[in-house]
């Protein structure tokens, strides 16, 4: 997956308020392969939630912070 795509992938994933956990499946098609898994209020329950994954390299967390930046942890 090119950077490009993967960065326009994860701006369209993140929410205005929140926390979206987002899971890739490296098996669907380049502009696809990251998926919603849950949208959270609360920061510690989006990492609580990853934490209980099996394998959590496959999963992150996106939100914007207070300037409007995309973060992901």
């Amino acid at each position: 997956m090119t950077k490009d795509i993967f960065e326009k992938q994860k701006k369209e994933l993140t929410p205005e308020t929140g926390f979206n956990l987002v899971g890739i499946d490296y098996f669907t098609g380049e502009g696809s392969q990251l998926y919603l898994v849950e949208y959270f209020q609360m920061y510690q329950d989006a990492l609580n939630a990853k934490k209980e994954r099996e394998n959590q390299d496959e999963y992150f967390v996106l939100y914007k912070g207070a300037g409007g930046e995309f973060f992901s942890r």
